[in-house]
């Protein structure tokens, strides 16, 4: 298949403003992965909509309703993991799995997105959102939805998940299930091995109310002198550093498990010996564990920032969980201690802090959880004999290679290129970014190889990628110490782009090699985040790219890209304009069609043009993970737009912008959904994809998601999502991710 290499892209006008042998890689789980949200991006500060946007109708007659509310949309986002959970046909550890994503992305929810709002209604900084919701009004209403979806999520695990994994084999035990000779070897068992760990804290006179770190679980006891009246509490934190569950010996064949906090409870007389132990109850408190940092008055961002997450766990509480039955004097005591409101209080059924169940999940048993399937080795990068090392340079420089993962291997594609960049002796230059990184990085050890054997390397370490700051600061001291140039991009922009160049001296010129995704370099989220990268050699891509790392660690202001769509200057505009002109195509009586693949959906401007585009008789296609802002199958307004949503196997994280223009197909892959954030405050990239084979394939994998056929879930007008996983007749669906990782691998046998 042809290779377009010469086609350039034109920009928008500017807004003011060791040679590795291939190998192949196990599965993956979102545990081992040690990755127990969904996309911790989804949880970035989003505010800063333009006034005229809030509640407004506009000048041609856009509706002042036209658009859902982020955080309502977020949490229906989550309430489809919750469904996967539910759903008795998800294999049961697989299940675990998302009652586990469940739980620790709502989490997040609530330390970011929930404390935020809750923070600016209290400094008074709070404006109405871009539905003209009041501030005070969406924080009740998220508090409301996310009661109902807690309580929902704890009922699964105790009416539904529990009986199915003891049905299976599996149980989670409570301690009066157990005999007295089980009793008393897991007290021994205590006194030796979790006795010694526990640090009781006393509340009177000398003793203040301690501080409660942020999702610690915790046992508030009240306890007595045998006779007297007077109580006392104490506050016993389960320790983090201990396994959650503990194992029990099987019994009948059943692999048994009690909670950790349930043996600590049950031997509290050793803990406080002499007392009486009047209650124990269960409790967990959700902090506001957002950072902040002014980057213009920081002389060193590393200290500043390792400051600013020193104190993250000093945040206000913003949330309390606590048992069903918990009393109303130690309720009292902790609303009162804490300073929080009745109604950020959560009665929960079961057991509190389900992020647990990942031990669950990680557990081997092959028979509950998803068939076993391994990435495969793209078709481009096979060597031809399987003694041999494939030369990705050669391999390369043959055609443009657009890899697909994680039904296509990281490892024998982005690792493999890195590390044969690193020991080869022509190369001179390696220039990456970093977003987050696994804690085993291979990326970062090739990086510091290269570097040590005298190669010019400059790695873009963003350090302020959430709730991984300490460990990109960590990753940038040792890539510093190997003699590794490492910058961190612009000062109030995150560097979220995903860029690998490598420079290469071939026959007396120099040749750039360049990587552009939609993905981390991280091999670890490689086995279970969707997302595609396009390998080249094109020279115009390689001078756009290094252009671009150039703005980004030195003083250059690039005004012009020809094959990438960058932002914050060029990339809305670029977009915007690519909606117009459907639009204006669609008003001729001509065919148009816009397809977007994105995580969130949010940025008024787009969805506006996208409004305007359905009017005129676009075909628009919006196939999003996350937050969708549009309303679809608006009568007058979006009738021509459609939206669906697929969670399952993997978390569908790519970024896909295609555009009809009149048969001349363009198509775009990156790194930026569309909200403000991506547009406005970070350094993002698109690139043209000039294959017909690369824009072929991806068009027939949006028809396959969008098909009537696929299992997803289908945007409703009221932001509500109706899952269609089964014919009329009860036949399943087919499952797009099933599906895709068969297809690829006839595909590579066919090669």
């Amino acid at each position: 298949m042809s290779d377009a290499r010469a086609t350039d892209v034109q920009p928008a006008e500017e807004p003011r403003l060791d040679r590795a042998p291939m190998r192949l890689e196990g599965e993956q789980t979102f545990q081992d992965a040690n990755d127990a949200d969904f996309d911790r991006d989804d949880f970035d500060e989003e505010v800063g909509w333009s006034a005229e946007m809030q509640g407004v109708e506009t000048e041609d007659g856009l509706p002042a309703d036209r658009f859902l509310d982020r955080e309502l949309s977020w949490l229906q986002f989550n309430q489809r993991v919750l469904e996967m959970a539910e759903d008795p046909r998800t294999p049961l550890l697989e299940r675990a799995n998302f009652l586990a994503i469940f739980a620790s992305n709502l989490d997040e929810f609530f330390m970011v997105r929930v404390a935020g709002l809750k923070r600016r209604i209290t400094t008074g900084l709070a404006v109405p959102t871009n539905v003209g919701i009041a501030p005070q009004q969406l924080f009740d209403e998220i508090v409301e939805r996310a009661h109902e979806l807690q309580l929902r999520h704890a009922r699964a695990v105790q009416d539904s998940f529990g009986p199915d994994l003891e049905a299976a084999g599996i149980s989670i035990a409570r301690w009066d299930e157990l005999s007295d000779a089980e009793r008393d070897a897991l007290s021994a068992r205590f006194d030796a091995e979790i006795f010694p760990v526990l640090m009781p804290l006393a509340v009177d006179p000398a003793h203040p109310f301690p501080y409660i770190s942020g999702l610690s679980l915790n046992l508030a006891v009240r306890v007595r002198v045998p006779g007297e009246a007077e109580e006392q509490f104490a506050r016993l934190k389960v320790p983090a550093v201990l396994p959650r569950f503990v194992e029990l010996e099987r019994l009948d064949g059943q692999q048994r498990f009690l909670p950790l906090e349930a043996l600590i409870a049950n031997n509290l007389d050793e803990v406080f010996p002499g007392m009486e132990i009047v209650e124990h109850h269960v409790f967990r408190v959700t902090r506001n564990e957002d950072v902040t940092i002014d980057e213009d008055d920081t002389e060193n961002l590393i200290k500043a920032l390792e400051h600013e997450l020193s104190r993250r766990k000093f945040g206000p509480p913003i949330r309390l969980e606590v048992s069903e039955d918990i009393d109303d004097d130690t309720l009292e005591l902790l609303v009162d201690e804490l300073g929080i409101t009745e109604h950020e209080v959560y009665r929960l059924p079961g057991l509190l802090d389900h992020t647990g169940l990942f031990q669950i999940s990680g557990l081997d048993r092959p028979d509950l959880r998803y068939t076993k399937r391994v990435p495969v080795t793209a078709a481009a990068f096979l060597p031809n004999d399987q003694d041999e090392v494939t030369d990705l340079f050669k391999a390369i420089t043959r055609k443009d290679v657009l890899v697909h993962h994680p039904y296509e291997s990281f490892a024998t594609s982005v690792q493999a290129l890195l590390e044969q960049a690193a020991d080869d002796p022509d190369v001179l230059a390696i220039k990456q970014t970093l977003y987050r990184t696994s804690g085993d990085s291979p990326v970062v050890a090739a990086l510091i190889r290269a570097a040590a054997a005298g190669k010019q390397v400059l790695a873009l370490v963003e350090v302020k990628a959430r709730f991984d700051e300490q460990a990109n600061i960590r990753w940038a001291k040792q890539l510093e110490r190997a003699g590794v140039h490492v910058v961190y991009g612009i000062v109030g922009l995150k560097t979220h782009c995903k860029l690998m160049l490598i420079v290469r001296r071939e026959n007396g010129r120099l040749r750039h090699y360049c990587h552009i995704g939609t993905g981390n370099y991280n091999q670890r989220t490689s086995r279970i985040y969707e997302d595609f990268g396009l390998f080249t050699d094109n020279d115009q891509v390689g001078r756009d790219i290094t252009r671009l790392f150039n703005e980004l660690s030195g003083y250059a202001q690039e005004k012009e890209y020809h094959r990438l769509l960058v932002a914050p200057r060029h990339l809305r505009k670029g977009l915007l304009t690519r909606i117009e002109r459907e639009t204006a195509a669609a008003r001729a009586g001509r065919a148009a069609r816009i397809r977007l693949k994105v995580n969130s959906i949010v940025d008024e401007q787009i969805i506006d043009a996208l409004y305007r585009a359905s009017r005129a008789g676009v075909e628009v296609q919006v196939w999003v993970r996350g937050i969708c802002s549009i309303k679809p199958g608006v009568p007058g307004l979006s009738e021509n737009i459609t939206i669906r949503s697929i969670v399952g196997r993997y978390l569908e994280h790519s970024r896909v912008f295609a555009f009809w223009n009149d048969g001349h197909e363009e198509v775009f892959i990156g790194s930026a959904d569309m909200m403000h954030r991506n547009l406005d405050r970070r350094v993002e990239t698109l690139i043209q994809l000039t294959s017909t084979e690369h824009m072929r394939d991806i068009q027939q994998l949006f028809d396959k998601a969008m098909s009537p056929q696929t299992a997803s879930w289908w945007g409703e007008p009221d932001g509500t999502w109706t899952r269609r996983f089964e014919g009329p007749d009860g036949t399943p669906l087919d499952d797009l991710h099933r599906d895709r990782m068969i297809q690829i691998q006839r595909r590579k046998r066919a090669r």
